[in-house]
């Protein structure tokens, strides 16, 4: 029995580049890492149903199934905080390679049916898991960024994090250049922000999906990196002329059309 299926990679008839644009390569002569794969299946919560209770369901189903996968090497639940439906709730999973997203849905399967052998009861769980969600979702497939820098989340309490995403799109332009200087020199600097993960699109509705993903100890200290942000900056670029030439040719890199998302994490069933 399957928790949720994602999609049949089977039937994919898939062409994607996992390869960064120019803007991100600032050092050619090195072979960049290779990126990992994230899929993000945005479910919608049955307002109906106890949260209590789903948080709980949700809980055993990670305890039980995905904190025994390794495939699995990261995974988050994300709920609504400020975004445009409060039934949204995001499952995220990470994969080292793109193989690895089907072999581990056949890993979950066998796990499932360790941890709920009597059929009755598996089929019981999964039917419960199912009733929290209405039957819509949709399903994005990203891969991380390894050349523009990172900043792995490492937790220190058991309290969610505020996770906020900026979702902007990528222009496609060669000349926009200098996102692993800009990361360098402010946001892997930045101590409110505890955690960054740049990535794009690998399969989904717009191949110009360029996401960031910022982990914070509360609301306020989104203003707070904000600010930081700025002194940062100044502080890299000193000079008026300088500071413009190099945002402008940054900008060079995007539309300047983005998106602000921000949700809360679920710790207990934070891998």
């Amino acid at each position: 029995m399957k928790k949720r299926t994602l999609f049949s990679l089977g039937m994919l008839i898939l062409t994607f580049c996992p390869s960064i644009n120019s803007y991100a390569q600032d050092s050619p002569k090195q072979d960049p890492p290779k990126p990992v794969f994230i899929t993000m299946t945005t479910l919608h919560r049955n307002l109906d149903t106890d949260p209590k209770d789903w948080k709980a369901t949700e809980k055993e189903y990670f305890d039980k199934v995905t904190s025994k996968n390794d495939l699995i090497i990261g995974s988050e639940i994300l709920t609504h905080y400020y975004t445009g439906n409060s039934t949204e709730i995001i499952m995220v999973n990470v994969y080292k390679n793109w193989e690895d997203i089907e072999k581990a849905e056949a890993i979950s399967d066998d796990l499932a049916k360790k941890a709920w052998p009597d059929e009755k009861a598996r089929t019981a769980f999964f039917d419960k898991q199912r009733s929290y969600y209405s039957p819509y979702h949709s399903d994005e497939i990203y891969s991380s960024i390894e050349t523009i820098g990172h900043k792995d989340f490492k937790a220190s309490s058991k309290e969610p994090m505020i996770v906020y995403i900026r979702k902007s799109q990528m222009s496609m332009n060669p000349k926009g250049k200098g996102m692993k200087e800009y990361n360098e020199k402010t946001t892997l600097n930045n101590p409110f922000i505890k955690a960054y993960y740049p990535f794009r699109h690998a399969w989904g509705s717009d191949s110009r999906d360029f996401m960031e993903a910022y982990f914070y100890d509360s609301f306020a200290d989104i203003e707070k990196s904000n600010q930081k942000q700025d002194e940062l900056t100044k502080t890299a670029w000193p000079k008026e002329e300088d500071s413009k030439a190099f945002f402008d040719n940054l900008k060079l890199a995007f539309t300047g059309v983005h998106g602000d998302y921000i949700y809360h994490n679920l710790p207990e069933a934070s891998k």
